[in-house]
């Protein structure tokens, strides 16, 4: 069942107005949140070092609300989304939600494309929302770059997509958009090949998922 007032209406809104940068008609489930947020607090290296995680795109919270209780006391939370609506109720949550609230004080809200979302130090685990599929190739490229640099050694990037969706997509669109997604699936398919670590399954999600765990080194 979903959680008490976690913003299905604003996230069905900005999907109707904003659908590039939403991509989804609803947030994520409870089991693909989980399987997101499952590296969250490993430490690769066995130590106990305070984890640096951050988040890109997450919307109305869904993942982040799996994401917070796996972090340890000196444990910091950042956060990357570009949508002032879903920023808005970001921040009333840090407020106000039972969860969230109890680390407001280790998690920071940037507005601001991944892209350009520079920092100090990098992170131990990044999980992303994005829905890459609606980006042109180019921008898809810019923010595997970005992961990349901002990724710590022995760092895990969990990302997902639904099971399917380029090859569904190219049985009906355009050559234009054949070309695109093409494009899109070769960046991946050579991104997955040399650094995926693990991949999940998850059905019980709307739409069925796959999400995807790397590590660049």
């Amino acid at each position: 069942m979903p959680r008490p007032g976690c913003g299905y209406g604003i996230f069905f809104r900005e999907f109707i107005h904003n659908f590039h940068t939403t991509g989804a008609v609803l947030p994520s489930g409870p089991w693909l949140s989980e399987a997101l947020a499952r590296y969250v607090g490993e430490h690769a290296d066995g130590g106990d070092a305070p984890q640096k995680v951050l988040e890109v795109g997450p919307g109305t919270g869904a993942v982040t609300h799996h994401i917070v209780p796996r972090l340890a006391a000196d444990d910091h939370l950042d956060l990357v989304e570009l949508n002032a609506s879903f920023v808005k109720r970001l921040r009333f949550d840090l407020q106000h939600d039972a969860i969230l609230k109890q680390a407001a004080d280790r998690i920071d809200i940037h507005q601001i494309p991944i892209e350009e979302f520079a920092h100090q130090h990098q992170f131990d685990t990044i999980v992303s929302g994005l829905p890459l599929n609606n980006f042109s190739a180019e921008q898809v490229k810019k923010i595997l770059d970005a992961f990349s640099s901002l990724l710590a050694p022995g760092g895990t990037l969990s990302f997902f997509e639904y099971i399917a969706v380029r090859r569904v997509k190219s049985l009906v669109c355009r050559r234009e958009e054949r070309r695109r997604l093409r494009q899109i699936d070769g960046i991946l398919s050579k991104l997955l090949d040399t650094h995926e670590i693990r991949r999940e399954y998850i059905l019980a999600n709307v739409l069925p998922a796959w999400v995807h765990h790397l590590r660049f080194s």
